[in-house]
């Protein structure tokens, strides 16, 4: 891990402090970094931007996205190309992953968490000198700080399963970072005993909702972000308790929010309340055209339902290329990405024989596009979506009126309001005798609903308790589809196959679900995602080599890494 390490203070000061150049040609970076830096408030927040600035290099987020996604049943293979990246991720399509996949290096994950240590670490002595630097400003960026690193070990041990972890920052060459592997179990309790110590320490809120700055309480870290984060991790350990606690935190303050807003302004056009629950309308009161929620949520981004997303300012340095790259161009529909969608997605949606989206549901027509015989992503590619879902027969009865972004600058979405409340869902689900499949269909029903413009209780609703309710494995499979319709393309969809892998205990329904879009090989891929371990990529060969107490995961321990000389 020396390579992942090495050098990161100093990047941190070079990305935050303007014209210092000659500064830094005089003095040692390690004197810079100890003695000259850390001195006041805006040194800590200098640190604190560049972690956010971290996660939002190209490598970080474009992992972050596709190791959520690209194994899922979602994607399959877009335009074709074997320079950059294309090559893994022809590979990754193929599930042949080699420990020389592009994507089996961590790098920019690790370079974000050491940012994170570093101003965990320097905060409390800068807080101690700087009579600005109030303690409770302190323990708020340390809170933010934590919070970013956890998401980082999060994705990590979704992905490799068993992980280096610490919370020290490299500060000099004299420190050892080769660190062997902590278990999955061991990660996430250490990293839910971080956020659990630092939540009430988090900022609620920054600005109020009529802020022109408002973007901000969903583009930075909050005490409502932390609750999001955390609800995620138990359901992946399993304390469904604590998960729908936390749930609740989180949509009982979008609840608040929204009755804030009803005594401000009145009248709403742009939302209603779906079993209770508010949420931005496809359809706005008195208008016939939908699209309306996706306009605001992904095209404009920080919208109401926002909890936590990645925000690329306009015309600056730092872009979101993930999105072009990997799903479309920016303004030309005919060239897609380095993914596209399966048939099974969308085909026949509008004749009503899709199995998966309704014609009806605005999801399928929003996320997804026919364009030269394949299924273009264009979840995040479109800025501007209208079309029409009543009476729908034909591909012209939509009436699509679309408009692409004009520049890299979609803000990334790591949580929003429907994620959390299918989370609690899930977790009612598996309350054996406590939970409440009642509540949790209405969750589910309701994130329906709003996709299917059903508008009013008089509506018969898009789906019927009487179908799954008595049953806890159709309740299971109802939550599992409607979070994959709701956050197709989001960086979700293999992540929650890994769950549910883990939470049976063997990999048959995750292989039912994974490997609807293979026409080509489909028993032979089959047969290897059948190896318990095989669900996690491997450690990099470039990581093996310089790590001597990486143990190799045994579904990829052959041939050269079998016996890797680490001398």
């Amino acid at each position: 891990m020396r390579k992942t390490y090495k050098y990161i203070c100093a990047c941190c000061v070079a990305l935050s402090t303007a014209s210092c150049d000659d500064f830094l040609d005089i003095l040692p970076m390690n004197d810079v970094v100890l003695e000259n830096f850390w001195t006041e408030k805006d040194d800590v927040t200098s640190v604190l931007n560049s972690c956010y600035e971290s996660m939002e290099q190209a490598d970080c987020l474009t992992r972050m996205a596709l190791w959520g996604e690209i194994r899922s049943d979602n994607v399959i293979q877009g335009t074709v190309s074997s320079s950059g990246d294309g090559y893994s991720v022809s590979q990754i399509l193929k599930e042949n992953i080699l420990p020389t996949n592009s994507f089996c290096d961590w790098t920019a994950l690790y370079r974000t968490i050491n940012r994170c240590n570093t101003v965990c670490h320097y905060a409390p002595e800068v807080q101690a000198t700087d009579p600005n630097y109030t303690e409770a400003d302190m323990r708020a960026n340390v809170a933010e700080a934590t919070a970013l690193r956890s998401l980082c070990y999060f994705y990590l041990i979704r992905t490799f399963r068993d992980v280096p972890f610490t919370r020290e920052p490299s500060i000099d060459d004299t420190q050892n970072y080769i660190l062997p592997a902590t278990p999955f179990n061991e990660v996430l309790d250490n990293i839910i005993a971080d956020l659990e110590e630092v939540k009430d320490n988090a900022v609620r809120r920054y600005y109020t909702d009529e802020n022109v700055l408002a973007y901000t309480n969903s583009s930075r870290i909050t005490r409502y972000s932390i609750y999001a984060i955390l609800a995620d991790l138990y359901l992946w350990k399993g304390d469904w308790d604590k998960c729908v606690a936390y749930c609740d935190l989180v949509l009982q303050y979008k609840k608040d929010q929204y009755e804030e807003r009803r005594q401000r302004e009145g009248n709403i056009i742009d939302m209603q309340l779906f079993n209770g629950y508010p949420l931005l309308l496809e359809r706005k009161t008195g208008s016939s055209l939908s699209g309306s929620a996706y306009t605001s949520i992904f095209g404009e981004g920080n919208s109401f339902e926002s909890i936590f997303e990645l925000y690329f300012m306009e015309n600056q340095q730092t872009q979101n290329t993930f999105v072009s790259t990997y799903y479309g161009s920016n303004q030309n529909n005919s060239v897609i990405g380095l993914l596209s969608a399966p048939d099974f997605l969308y085909k026949d949606v509008i004749a009503g024989n899709n199995n998966v989206f309704k014609k009806t549901d605005c999801r399928a027509h929003e996320d997804m596009q026919l364009t030269s015989a394949r299924y273009a992503i264009t979840k995040y590619v479109r800025q501007r979506v209208e079309f029409n879902t009543t009476n729908l027969a034909s591909e012209g009865d939509l009436r699509l009126n679309a408009s692409r972004r004009s520049s890299n600058y979609a803000n990334w979405i790591v949580y929003r309001m429907t994620d959390l409340m299918l989370m609690k869902a899930e977790a009612e689900i598996e309350r054996d005798g406590a939970g409440d499949m009642r509540d949790a269909f209405n969750l589910i029903n309701a994130v329906n609903k709003r996709a299917n413009n059903v508008l009013t209780t008089a509506t018969a609703d898009t789906l019927k308790f009487e179908d799954y309710g008595t049953s806890k494995l159709a309740m299971q499979e109802l939550v599992m589809a409607e979070r994959q319709r709701e956050l197709l393309f989001e960086g979700k969809r293999w992540f929650d196959l890994v769950r549910l892998a883990r939470r049976d205990g063997n990999n048959k329904r995750l292989i039912s679900l994974a490997t609807q879009k293979y026409v080509d090989n489909l028993n032979a891929i089959k047969i290897k995602l059948a190896d318990p371990d095989i669900i996690y990529f491997p450690y990099s060969r470039s990581e093996l080599k310089v790590n001597p107490y990486l143990v190799q995961n045994s579904a990829y321990s052959t041939g050269d890494d079998s016996n890797f000389d680490k001398n």
